[in-house]
């Protein structure tokens, strides 16, 4: 019996294009070769898609950062999973599956859902669609407050309208959710982009700075609580992880927080009473289903006393040695080599391909 053939895509042109790298990295680690025939496929920063010369293990990074895709051959994936590459080498068979590890757009947007869909090569995780509600915070947002989840309080604002009426804008933003505040871009995760503002003068610098990364920037409600994150599994039945909590090192989960600085801590479970926990995996679940997901998700949420309130959605979150998906279903029972697993059958059963 053949093995099946899984492209694992990582890299892309985003901001989060070293997250992605690490993702692989791991990932690569720690799927079952003897399962799996495995093709790394890599997107530079600038688009260009590749088969690596090196794999993601093999990448240094600069100091004080993280790696980045370098060089390879050419590739193109077409219908049917076809895999073209450029060199005297050849070309590598067709791919049964993509395991898609790219963060934010170009990636997690469902601009390469859509491309796969087209080509007909079935994918791990979200469609389309939910892809594209799981970015886009401004349209998850309603989206979530329509189904009954109580949302942070926010407020969307488009480049234009900041352009026409910066100062209409500052004093829309201060009504409705007030001081301090976070302004963040609509389409980026990991927290690129996102500012802390207790004046209104760094208001107009945190959105300033949001709309360096995006067209769509959020203002919302600065929470002075626990962060605490649950992670989905599964199509139509999807299942809650235990919840865990992020106690950032510096005064919110920002970048360097998550991936470049020591001290932050991931506390697994997360120290909750029963009747904390429990609404946070119901609204999990519920969030997945609201933006009909597949797959994975990891569903973040703020704790403030006793009110919870969901931040945002990531339907392909870290694949990290430090992240939390991962490391949440190994607390809930299942280790990281059968979650990808899992995943893998998952993705699948979700496109009707015959298990071998």
């Amino acid at each position: 019996m053949s093995k099946l053939r899984i492209a694992v895509l990582y890299g892309g042109t985003s901001a989060e294009h070293e997250v992605s790298v690490v993702s692989a990295r791991s990932v690569l680690a720690a799927i079952d070769q003897d399962k799996y025939d495995v093709l790394p496929i890599a997107i530079t920063k600038s688009g260009e898609w590749l088969l690596p010369a090196r794999a993601p293990g093999e990448l240094r990074a600069a100091e004080g950062g993280l790696p980045e895709v370098g060089d390879g051959r050419a590739v193109v994936l077409r219908e049917g999973g076809v895999v073209l590459a450029s060199g005297r080498e050849g070309s590598p068979g067709p791919v049964d599956l993509v395991f898609i590890l790219l963060h934010g757009p170009g990636g997690e947007d469902g601009t390469v859902q859509g491309l796969l869909e087209t080509l007909g090569v079935p994918y791990v995780g979200a469609g389309v669609a939910a892809s594209a509600l799981g970015m886009d915070k401004s349209l998850q947002k309603p989206v979530f407050a329509n189904a009954g989840i109580p949302v942070t309080p926010w407020i969307a604002v488009s480049e234009a309208e900041f352009a026409r009426d910066p100062q209409a804008v500052l004093r829309r933003a201060q009504d409705a959710v007030g001081l301090p505040a976070f302004t963040k871009p609509a389409n980026l995760g990991s927290s690129v982009g996102v500012s802390k503002c207790r004046t209104p003068l760094e208001l107009q610098r945190g959105i300033e700075r949001a709309f360096d990364h995006d067209r769509t920037i959020l203002v919302e409600k600065a929470i002075d609580g626990r962060e605490l994150e649950c992670a989905v599994l599964g199509n139509d039945e999807p299942e809650a992880s235990v919840v865990g909590e992020v106690v950032p090192a510096h005064e919110f989960y920002d970048y360097e927080a998550k991936y470049l600085i020591e001290g932050s801590k991931l506390l697994i479970p997360a120290p909750i009473p029963e009747p904390i926990s429990e609404p946070i995996r119901k609204y999990a679940v519920q969030a997945f289903r609201a933006i009909g997901c597949a797959g994975m998700a990891r569903v973040d949420f703020f704790l403030e006393g006793d009110d919870v309130m969901l931040n945002e959605i990531n339907t392909i979150p870290g694949f990290t040695p430090i992240s939390m998906y991962p490391k949440l279903w190994e607390a809930t029972g299942m280790p990281y080599a059968k979650l990808i697993d899992r995943l893998i059958e998952l993705a699948l059963e979700r496109h009707h391909v015959p298990p071998r």
